[in-house]
Order: C-alpha cells, then sequence, then structure tokens
C-alpha cells in the first residue's frame, strides 16, 4: 500500500481511495466496489477486511474501535466514517451514540 492521502480532502476523494486500495492490493474488480457493495460481500475475508481498516487507520492517522465492522456495512458506510474521523464530512447517519463515544474516546475529533 503506498497511496498517499495529503490531497484527500472530501469524502468524495476518500471513496476514491478506499476502492483504489481494495482493488489494487486485494484484487478486487473495481465494477463491483460500488456506493452500496456491502463490505462482506466484495470477495474479502474478514481477515482481509481487517487489514483494509488497518491500512486506512495508518493512512489517514486515525484509530477504529474494534466493533467497527460490526457498525460499518457497506462500502459507502466506511468512507462516510472516515471522512467524519478526519473532519471532511458531517457525522453519518447510522453513527450511533455509543460508536460515537467509542470513535471520539479512541481519535482526536474536533465536532
Amino acid at each position: 500500500m503506498s497511496l498517499g492521502t495529503e490531497q484527500i480532502s472530501n469524502w468524495m476523494q476518500t471513496f476514491r481511495w478506499i476502492v483504489k486500495l481494495i482493488r489494487d492490493d486485494f484484487g478486487i474488480d473495481e465494477k463491483i466496489l460500488t456506493r452500496t457493495a456491502v463490505l462482506e460481500e466484495v470477495g474479502l475475508t474478514s481477515e482481509q477486511l481487517e487489514q483494509v481498516l488497518d491500512f486506512i487507520a495508518e493512512a489517514f492517522e486515525v484509530t477504529f474501535p474494534d466493533d467497527t465492522l460490526d457498525e460499518v456495512v457497506g462500502l459507502e458506510d466506511l468512507c462516510m466514517l472516515v471522512s467524519w474521523m478526519k473532519g471532511f464530512y458531517k457525522k453519518p447517519d447510522f453513527v450511533t451514540d455509543a460508536f460515537e463515544a467509542q470513535c471520539r474516546e479512541a481519535n482526536e475529533m474536533t465536532a
């Protein structure tokens, strides 16, 4: 993984970055990596999904709570979560109060 994130400033750029990561590092066809794609149905194993989170966490300098893959269902959800954690986007609707507290505890978030 060698994709930089320095130029990313909105959720759509985040989405494209995540799609490229999954396509290039895990060989998943970009055609199925749509906004509505369900993470558990794109062809990645549980271990690979954890690796994706690890790569994203490192690149974007965020920390995901342990149960993130229980909260995040779709590719768009993952993108929105990362974007929110970085301050690029508003809090996603799927983020519950309890999960929000976990995210805020794990990261320095301004809003």
